[in-house]
């Protein structure tokens, strides 16, 4: 008790915006009254002698009620409670509405009891109530303004100068953000809009400069350093015209990631991104009906290899999402499948999810899980595939991409896996590197385990291991575990994705963040890309087609010049290539061609119910031979004889060429005939 009395005689401390309120309240008393005063005093010329005193007398008799009306209106309408810091149309129409609400018994309250007044008392008096009340509440916020404008408008100030591309709600949002904001220190100087209906005006003091031509000339008038593109609802080619004359300005870009923004109204300064160069690749994002998709993996088990990888991890998200029973991770470095696994628990919390830690070149770990899990469907992305590493450990590529293929394919079969699906490459097609030689043998060694399977014969594929024990698949010498296997094998073959592991945007980005020159291996080199969830999802729409041995091929557009991309890169990035940032030609690495191809000559096309996937023709090859050869070319791999591997690789891949000798041909055919 004695302890809740000292709480009881503690004041009680009022809040900023309680005080704040008591005095608006105060205010309000006087202003109520002055309104109507005011109005009298002007319908009798400002002279108070003239005004007759039963006017007089009914003003003050009616003034307590009228006053006490009035807080109470304004106090259900919220008018104390407000932040008028942030003041908008909501508290605008507040104050209308109270206005006209204490107006109407004003009119009727004075007939009734005291007596009727001039006409000239009931209009001006309203009047003059709504802008008494209107002004202090609004005048905070208008200080507040033009304190913004001032440091925002000045020339002298710190920021930059920034255009805004769209006039449109997007952009008016982006203008009112930066006037907000004291953080911020750009200001916006000019809009671009190719509605002419706006060229000329203003918008919040800020002129709209004109359509899209006139970008180059507004950069140059109004000293622009910084555009942002706030064009949410365009189209994707839409944006490309706009992006691709404003990165010729020397200015930073940034825009909105999209329409969701505008339709959440979550649209500020920090929301816009910079722009990408996905945005300058010159075609829309392939949209794929996964539709199929859904029917093939729902409910089913399924094996990722590779799973911690750049196309692994995507693989692993599109999967999650089609409901499998079970989804197990298999990757040999457990930090990025560790991060993949509490991202996907995260999303998916129902999602029966193992993650296993191994090699693809170790038999027996490989039966193991295959024996426990009884995948049903593979999606084998395990892969050393950086180009000029491989070139220096040839061994290893052979050891992890082909070997690992094999035991992993091999696996499969013996354990009754529905369908293998092989990541392959377009280096694959006619290899100048050990790389593509390595997933070329891949690509054999699916077709060469389909044909066998096809045939019946599926017990004459030699198992391969380096050391014997439980991995051996018929361990009672019956055969029966290779009779009715109906495995399909297919491999998907596509390009270079936009942001993976090893990707070259990432390099040119850190090198122009650190002012450093970009350097470009040949100025002529070009490469297929697309970006990481258009290849999956094309992956795994390519999977349900697969009848078996299939070397499906994605539709990667059109190639991309390196040297332009990493041009277009440091335009974006708001500097000059070659004056701000030096574009560097280094010279071709080991293994590395000139152009990619995304089939050889002979293998043709066949298309499928996806314009966007075709299928290879099978090219022809002595399938017990190379069956007998990869034993030798894991023998060779294991005694880790790299100059042999390389001479026994060009015997086994018979379009196997190395980059010198291919690009030296290249070059031949470019010089001009003499």
């Amino acid at each position: 008790m004695r302890n809740m009395s000292i709480e009881e005689k503690k004041p009680r401390k009022l809040h900023h915006w309680q005080i704040i309120a008591v005095c608006l309240c105060v205010y309000d008393v006087v202003a109520v009254n002055f309104a109507y005063f005011f109005a009298l005093l002007l319908r009798f010329d400002f002279r108070f002698s003239v005004i007759p005193l039963l006017y007089l007398d009914q003003w003050k008799q009616f003034a307590p009620s009228y006053t006490v009306f009035c807080i109470i209106v304004f106090y259900m309408a919220r008018l104390y409670r407000s932040v008028w810091r942030y003041a908008s149309y909501s508290e605008l129409l507040h104050v209308l509405l109270s206005s006209l609400i204490t107006t109407a018994f004003q009119v009727v309250g004075t007939l009734a009891t005291v007596g009727r007044m001039p006409i000239f008392y009931y209009l001006a008096g309203a009047v003059f109530q709504f802008i008494l009340i209107i002004a202090i509440r609004f005048s905070y916020r208008f200080v507040l303004f033009i304190d913004q404008a001032r440091g925002a408008g000045a020339i002298g100030g710190q920021g930059d100068n920034v255009m805004i591309v769209g006039a449109g709600n997007a952009g008016q949002a982006i203008l009112r953000d930066f006037t907000r904001a004291k953080e911020i220190q750009d200001r916006v100087v000019c809009f671009i809009d190719d509605n002419a209906n706006k060229w000329g005006r203003y918008i919040n003091g800020v002129p709209v400069a004109g359509g899209r031509d006139d970008i180059f000339a507004s950069v140059k008038k109004f000293h622009v350093k910084k555009i942002y593109i706030a064009m949410p609802s365009a189209s994707k080619e839409q944006k490309r015209e706009i992006l691709n004359i404003c990165k010729e300005t020397g200015c930073q870009l940034k825009q909105l990631p999209g329409i969701f923004q505008l339709a959440t109204g979550e649209i500020t300064v920090s929301q816009m991104r910079d722009v990408s160069v996905e945005d300058l690749l010159g075609r829309d994002q392939i949209k794929t009906d996964l539709t199929e998709v859904f029917q093939f993996i729902n409910g089913k088990r399924v094996l990722i290899t590779g799973a911690g990888g750049s196309i692994g991890s995507e693989l692993s998200r599109q999967v999650a999402s089609h409901k499998p029973s079970l989804l197990v991770l298999f990757d040999i470095y457990e930090n990025n499948v560790y991060d993949l696994q509490l991202e996907l628990k995260e999303n998916y919390p129902k999602l029966n999810l193992v993650v296993l830690i191994g090699s693809v070149r170790d038999s027996r770990r490989m039966f193991e899980i295959f024996e426990k899990y009884r995948f049903q469907i593979v999606y084998h992305a395990a892969a050393h595939k950086h180009v000029p590493l491989m070139e220096d450990s040839p061994c290893e590529a052979i050891k992890n991409n082909a070997i690992g293929t094999y035991k992993t394919a091999y696996a499969a079969m013996t354990h009754g896996c529905e369908r293998f699906v092989l990541i392959s490459t377009d280096k694959a097609v006619n290899p100048t590197n050990i790389m593509g030689a390595s997933k070329r043998l891949c690509e054999l060694v699916i077709q060469s385990f389909d044909e066998k399977i096809k045939a019946g014969r599926a017990d004459e594929i030699p198992q391969l291991f380096t050391h014997s024990g439980m991995e051996n698949a018929d361990k009672d010498g019956t055969g029966a575990v290779f009779r009715n296997i109906k495995t399909e094998f297919v491999a998907v073959r596509f390009g270079n994705v936009l942001g993976s592991n090893g990707s070259v945007i990432p390099i040119f980005k850190r090198q122009i963040a650190h002012h450093q020159p970009v350097t470009v291996t040949h100025p002529d080199i070009i490469r297929y890309f697309m970006t990481i969830p258009e290849a999956v999802s094309l992956v795994l729409q390519a999977g349900t087609y697969a009848k078996g041995g299939e070397i499906f091929v994605l539709d990667m557009g059109s190639p991309v010049k390196i040297d332009t991309l990493a041009r277009n890169l440091i335009k974006l990035s708001g500097y000059k290539p070659d004056v701000d940032i030096p574009v560097v030609y280094t010279g071709l690495r080991p293994g590395e061609k000139l152009y990619e191809e995304k089939l050889m000559v002979e293998e043709g096309l066949k298309r499928t119910a996806n314009n966007l996937i075709y299928i290879g023709s099978r090219i022809p090859f002595d399938t017990d031979k190379f069956l007998g050869q990869m034993g030798w070319l894991m023998k060779v791999a294991y005694s880790n004889e790299e100059d042999q591997m390389r001479a026994c690789v060009a015997q086994v891949v018979d379009t196997f060429r190395p980059a010198k000798l291919v690009n030296e041909e290249l070059e031949e055919e470019r010089e001009p005939a003499s």
